[in-house]
C-alpha cells in the first residue's frame, strides 16, 4: 500500500479509537463490566499501536542516503513489530489479567443499558474503520486472493489496522454475548469469560503480526508468483543457457531486490557479432598486429552484445514485476567442457536463434 493510503488508514484508526476509548471507559464507570472493561484497555492499546504504526510510516517515507543506501523503507516493519508486542502485553496480557482475576473474585455490574449502547456505538465505528481498511487493501491485491495479499505483499500498518479493527468487532460481539450471558443467568463470570476471551483474540492477532514482521526484517524472498513470473521469462529468453542462481529479498512494501547469476549462451552472443567476425576473416590475418586489433574489436564487441543483453532483461523482469527496482545480474562462467572446439559449431548454433 502507498505510504499515503497507510497514513489515511493509520490516521482513521487512531482517532475511531480514541472516541470508542472515551465511550468504553465510561461505560465501565457506569456498569463495572470486566468484558466492557478489556474492552476499553482493546481501544487504549489500538491507539496506542496506531501511533507507533504512524510513526512508522512518517519514517519509512525518508529519502535514502550514505548510510543508508536503500532507504527507510523497513522503518515501517520495525514499528509494526513493536505495535504487535504493545498488543500482546497491554492488549492480551491486561485482558486476560483482569478476566481471570474477575473469574476468580466475581463482582456484579450494573447498568446494562449502557453496556450495550456503547458497544453498538463501539461497534458501529469499528466496522467503518475495518470497512475503509479492507476496501484499500482490496483494491491493491491485483490476481492475488485477499488473504494471500495479506500474508505476503501488504503494508505491515495497513494489515495491521485490519486485523486490529477485525479483533475489535469480534470483541464486541464477544463482550455484548457475555454481558447479555451474565444478566441473564445471574452468573457474572459470564463477563469474565467474555474478557479472557478476548484477551486470547487480541493474542492471536498479536502472534499473527509479530510473525509477519520478524520476516520481512529477516529479508523474506518476493512473493512465489512473482518468482515464477520472473523463471518463465528468462528460460524464453535465447541468450540464456541456465539459470544458476536466482535470489530475492523484500526491501520494503513498494521496492523489491533480485540477484541472478546467468549463464548466457556463448553460441549465440557470437552470432550476434558473425558480422565482425566474418569481415575478419574475409581480410585475413596477416600479421600479429591484425589479430591484436581483431582480438581486441572482438572482445568490445562481446562485452557491448552482453551488456545490451543485461539491459534488456533488465527491463523485461521489471515490467512483469514493478517494484524490482534493483536488480543485479551476474554473468556466470560455462563448464570448460562445455565450450565449442571449433567454428563449425558456432555456424551449427545459429539454427537457435
Amino acid at each position: 500500500m502507498a505510504s499515503s493510503e497507510s497514513r489515511f488508514a493509520v490516521v482513521s484508526a487512531m482517532i475511531g479509537n480514541a472516541v470508542v476509548a472515551v465511550a468504553k471507559f465510561v461505560a465501565f464507570a457506569m456498569t463495572g463490566s470486566g468484558s466492557i472493561l478489556s474492552e476499553a484497555i482493546h481501544s487504549v492499546a489500538d491507539v496506542m499501536n496506531q501511533a507507533l504504526l504512524y510513526l512508522g510510516v512518517i519514517k519509512s517515507s525518508k529519502s535514502a542516503d550514505s548510510t543508508y543506501q536503500y532507504g527507510y523503507g523497513r522503518e515501517r516493519f520495525v514499528w509494526s513489530l513493536m505495535s504487535a508486542v504493545g498488543i500482546f502485553f497491554l492488549g492480551c496480557g491486561v485482558s486476560l489479567y483482569h478476566g481471570i482475576h474477575s473469574f476468580i473474585h466475581p463482582n456484579e455490574s450494573t447498568g446494562l443499558a449502557w453496556a450495550v449502547g456503547v458497544l453498538i456505538f463501539a461497534f458501529v465505528v469499528e466496522a467503518l474503520i475495518l470497512f475503509l481498511a479492507a476496501r484499500a487493501l482490496w483494491s491493491l491485491k491485483g490476481a492475488q486472493s485477499f488473504f494471500a495479499y495479506l500474508k505476503t505483499d501488504a503494508d505491515p500498518p495497513a494489515v495491521a489496522v485490519l486485523l486490529e479493527d477485525a479483533a475489535a468487532c469480534v470483541g464486541v460481539l464477544i463482550a455484548l454475548a457475555c454481558i447479555s450471558l451474565s444478566h441473564w443467568t445471574g452468573d457474572p463470570r459470564w463477563d469474565a469469560v467474555g474478557s479472557i476471551l478476548i484477551g486470547l483474540l487480541l493474542g492471536w492477532v498479536a502472534i499473527w503480526l509479530i510473525a509477519r514482521n520478524r520476516e520481512l526484517l529477516l529479508g523474506r524472498a518476493i512473493p512465489t508468483e512473482a518468482e515464477a513470473k520472473i523463471r518463465e521469462y528468462l528460460n524464453t529468453q535465447p541468450s540464456i543457457a541456465e539459470i544458476v542462481s536466482l535470489k530475492s529479498e523484500i526491501i520494503d512494501t513498494e521496492t523489491y531486490d533480485l540477484q541472478l547469476g546467468l549463464r548466457f549462451n556463448s553460441l549465440y552472443l557470437a552470432d550476434l557479432n558473425r558480422h565482425s567476425i566474418q569481415s575478419a576473416w574475409n581480410k585475413g590475418l596477416q600479421t600479429e598486429s591484425d589479430l591484436d586489433n581483431f582480438a581486441k574489436q572482438y572482445t568490445d564487441d562481446i562485452v557491448r552484445t552482453l551488456g545490451r543483453e543485461v539491459d534488456r532483461i533488465e527491463i523485461g523482469i521489471q515490467e512483469l514485476v514493478p517494484k524490482l527496482k534493483y536488480i543485479d545480474i551476474e554473468p556466470e562462467l560455462a563448464p570448460t567442457h562445455s565450450l565449442p572446439p571449433d567454428g563449425d559449431q558456432l555456424r551449427d548454433d545459429s539454427k537457435l536463434q
